[in-house]
C-alpha cells in the first residue's frame, strides 16, 4: 500500500470516527433537560428512547464487534457450529420479556441488584451479585477494546497495545460529555454502519466467487455448513445440544439479569414498549447475528484455495476480514478506512455505554455506602461515577492486551461470558421464582456456583489444550511466490544411541512404580475429562448449582425472619405459592394488611361518622407498597407501569 493510498484511508478513518463520536453528543443538553435530574438524565436517557432506537442497541449490544470480526473467521477456518447458539440467543428474549420485565421493571432504582436486597434483605446478597456483573462486563469490554486492535495491526502493524490506548482515550471524553442518551444514539449509527459495510462485503465477495449458488456449494463441499449436531457429548467444544442449552443459560443471564440491559429497559416509558421492543429483537438479531456469518461463507468461497493464513499473509485466523479489504477493495479508496473505522467505533461506543453501567453498578451497589458520600447531591454523585469510569476504562484497556493469549475474540468472549453467567441467573431465578429461597441460601449457592466454575475454567486453561482444530483449506490456487517459504518440511530428529543403549535399565528402574503411576493417571485422567467440559456448559452447570443449593438451604433454615413482599416474586409463581399444600408462607405485606385492618376497625368503634369517613379513605387509597423500608416501590400497582420521568425524548 503506497504512501499517498495510506494517507487518504486515513482520512476516511478519521472523519468517520469524527461524525461517529460527536454526532451523539449534539444533543447531550436536550438529554439533559428531557430528564428529572442531571444524574437521571446522564443514567437512563430521560426516559424517552424510541422503540427502533431500542431495538437496535439492543441488537447492538448483543452483537458487538466481536460479531462483526470473529464470526467470519470462525465459519472460514472451524466451520458453522458457533452459528447455532443463535438458537439460543433467539429463545432468550421472550423467556426475559415474560419471566424477569414484569418482576422488576417497576423499581425505578438506579441498580438492578437493589431488587436482590429488597427480596432477600441482604446487602450481601446484592453485592456478589454487583461484583460478578462488573468481573463479567470487565473481562468482556476487555475483549472488545482488544478486537479492533487486531485489525488495526494486521492492516496498519500499530501494536496493540497503542489501538487499545486511542480507543480508550476517546471512550474517556466520550463518556464524561455523554450519558445513555448518547450511547444509545452512538449504537444506533454502529448498527446501521455494520450492517451497510457486511452487505458491500458479501456483494463484493459473492461476484468474485462466482455467485450465491457457487459460495454455498463451495461451503457445503467444504464442510462449513454442518446444523444440527447432537454428539452427546459435553466435551466437544460446541454442537447443537450445547448451543441450544448453553447459549439460553448465558443469554437469559445477559438480557434478564444484568444492568447493561435493563439500564435500557428502564429509560422507556412503559412497560408494555419494554415487551415489544424484546420481542421485536427476536427478528433483528436473528439478521444481525447471521449476516457475519453469511460473510464468512463468502471470505471461504474466495480463499478456500489460497488460504492467506497458511501462505502468511495474516499471523492469526481473526485476522482474515481486514486482509480481504485490503486484498480486494483496492479499486474503492476508502473503504478500508470506513471498515476500520467502523471496528473502532464499535468498540469506543459498546465501551462508553458499559462503563456507563460499570460505573453506576459499582456507585449504587458499593461506594455510595460510605459515610463520607451520605447526603452528597446528585450532581456531586454524577461526579464521582464519570471519575468512576474514567478508572474502569483505563483498567479494561489493561486487560485488553491478554485477550490473545485465551483464543481469540471469540473464544475469549464465550469463556467469560459462560463463566459468570450461571450465579448471577442462579441468583435472579431465586428471587423471582423460588417463594422458599431465603438470603442464606442464595449467598451460598452463589458462592459455591462460582467456586465450582471457576475451578472448571482455570482446569480448561491449565491442563486442556485449548486449541481449536481447524477445518482444512488450501494455498494450491495462491500466485504469489512467497507460499513455499511458509510451507517447509520439519528437519529429521536423529537418534541418541547413548539413549537407546540405556533405556531397558531405565525401565527395570521404573516397575516399581508402575501401581503408584496407574493410580495416579486415573485421577489425572478423570479430572481431565472434567476439564475438557465444554465452556458452552459452564452456565447450565453454575445456574443449576445455585438453583438447587439455595432451595435446599432456604427449605433448611427457613425462618419468619426471612418473611418479604410478596409481590417481589414473579405474579404466577406467588398465586401459585398460594395454592401449594402444607404450611402457609408469611409474607411481609400480610402485616402491613393486618395493622390497617385494626386500624380500621378502632376507627369504626370510635363512630359512625368516623367510620364512613375512613372507609372512603381507604377505599381512595392504594396500600403503600414497602419492603425493608424501602419506597421504591411506592407506586406499584398492577395495572399500570408508571414512568419516573416527566417528559419524553425522541432519539
Amino acid at each position: 500500500m503506497n504512501s499517498g493510498w495510506l494517507a487518504w484511508e486515513c482520512i476516511v478513518f478519521g472523519v468517520f470516527i469524527a461524525a461517529t463520536t460527536f454526532v451523539p453528543l449534539w444533543n447531550r443538553r436536550k438529554d439533559i433537560k428531557a430528564g428529572s435530574d442531571v444524574k437521571r438524565a446522564y443514567i437512563f436517557a430521560g426516559g424517552g428512547v424510541s422503540v427502533l432506537a431500542m431495538i437496535l442497541s439492543v441488537a447492538r449490544g448483543t452483537l458487538g464487534v466481536r460479531s462483526f470480526l470473529g464470526f467470519p473467521s470462525e465459519l472460514v477456518y472451524r466451520g458453522s457450529a458457533m452459528w447455532e447458539t443463535l438458537y439460543g440467543v433467539i429463545l432468550a428474549f421472550p423467556l426475559v420479556c415474560f419471566i424477569f420485565v414484569p418482576v422488576y421493571y417497576r423499581l425505578h432504582t438506579n441498580s438492578v441488584y437493589e431488587y436482590l436486597q429488597l427480596r432477600f434483605g441482604s446487602r450481601w446478597v446484592r453485592r456478589v451479585a454487583a461484583a460478578t456483573f462488573l468481573l463479567r462486563q470487565v473481562l468482556n469490554l476487555a475483549v472488545t477494546v482488544y478486537t479492533p486492535t487486531v485489525a488495526l495491526h494486521a492492516v496498519l502493524g500499530l501494536p496493540h497495545w497503542a489501538s487499545a490506548a486511542v480507543i480508550t482515550v476517546v471512550g474517556i471524553v466520550f463518556n464524561l460529555l455523554g450519558g445513555l442518551a448518547a450511547a444509545i444514539r452512538a449504537d444506533v449509527i454502529q448498527t446501521l454502519t455494520m450492517v451497510l459495510v457486511s452487505g458491500a462485503f458479501i456483494v463484493q465477495a459473492t461476484i468474485k466467487a462466482g455467485g450465491p449458488a457457487k459460495v454455498i456449494s463451495d461451503n457445503i463441499e467444504g464442510g462449513r455448513l454442518q446444523f444440527f449436531k447432537f454428539h452427546w457429548d459435553p466435551t466437544i467444544r460446541v454442537d447443537t445440544l450445547s448451543a441450544i442449552f448453553g447459549q439460553l443459560f448465558m443469554s437469559i443471564s445477559v438480557y434478564g439479569c444484568q444492568q447493561t440491559f435493563v439500564q435500557r429497559y428502564c429509560s422507556m416509558s412503559s412497560e408494555s414498549r419494554v415487551r415489544r421492543t424484546l420481542l421485536a429483537n427476536v427478528p433483528a438479531v436473528g439478521v444481525l447475528f447471521s449476516l457475519s456469518w453469511v460473510v464468512g461463507m463468502a471470505l471461504y468461497a474466495v480463499y478456500k484455495n489460497c488460504d492467506p493464513l497458511m501462505a502468511g499473509a495474516i499471523s492469526a485466523p481473526d485476522e482474515v476480514l481486514a486482509y480481504y479489504v485490503e486484498d480486494q477493495y483496492a479499486f474503492l479508496p476508502g473503504m478500508l478506512g470506513l471498515f476500520l473505522g467502523s471496528l473502532f467505533n464499535g468498540a469506543l461506543s459498546f465501551l462508553v455505554s458499559n462503563v456507563n453501567s460499570l460505573a453506576t453498578v459499582t456507585w449504587e451497589d458499593f461506594v455510595s455506602a460510605a459515610p463520607a458520600f451520605k447526603g452528597i447531591s446528585d450532581k456531586q454523585q454524577l461526579t464521582i461515577i464519570k471519575i468512576i469510569g474514567v478508572i474502569y476504562a483505563l483498567l479494561i484497556m489493561c486487560l485488553s492486551l491478554c485477550v490473545g493469549l485465551v483464543g481469540g475474540v471469540v473464544e475469549g468472549s464465550l469463556l467469560v461470558t459462560s463463566a459468570t453467567s450461571g450465579a448471577l441467573l442462579g441468583v435472579f431465578a431465586l428471587a423471582a421464582l423460588v417463594p422458599a429461597a431465603n438470603a442464606r441460601g442464595a449467598l451460598v449457592g452463589m458462592l459455591a456456583s462460582h467456586v465450582l466454575t471457576a475451578w472448571l475454567a482455570a482446569g480448561r486453561l491449565m491442563t486442556v489444550d485449548t486449541s481449536v482444530e481447524m477445518l482444512p483449506l488450501s494455498i494450491e490456487g495462491c500466485t504469489n511466490g512467497t507460499v513455499s517459504a511458509f510451507n517447509t518440511k520439519p528437519m529429521p530428529i536423529g537418534q541418541n544411541e547413548t539413549l537407546m543403549q540405556i533405556a531397558p535399565m531405565l525401565r527395570a528402574l521404573n516397575i516399581s512404580r508402575n501401581v503408584y503411576q496407574e493410580e495416579e493417571s486415573t485421577i489425572m485422567s478423570g479430572l481431565h475429562t472434567i476439564y475438557s467440559i465444554s465452556y458452552m456448559w459452564y452456565a447450565v452447570i453454575g445456574t443449576m448449582t445455585c438453583v438447587i443449593l439455595g432451595l435446599i438451604i432456604g427449605l433448611i433454615s427457613g425462618k419468619e425472619s426471612d418473611a418479604y413482599d410478596e409481590r417481589l416474586l414473579h405474579p404466577l409463581v406467588a398465586k401459585l405459592a398460594r395454592k401449594m399444600p402444607g404450611k402457609p408462607r408469611k409474607f411481609a405485606n400480610e402485616k402491613v394488611e393486618k395493622t390497617e385492618e385494626i386500624v380500621r376497625k378502632t376507627e369504626e368503634d370510635t363512630s359512625v361518622e368516623t367510620d364512613v369517613t375512613v372507609a372512603d379513605d381507604i377505599a381512595d387509597k392504594k396500600p403503600v407498597f414497602s419492603t425493608n423500608s424501602s419506597r421504591l416501590f411506592d407506586v406499584y400497582e398492577s395495572g399500570r407501569s408508571p414512568s419516573p420521568f416527566p417528559e419524553k425524548t425522541r432519539l
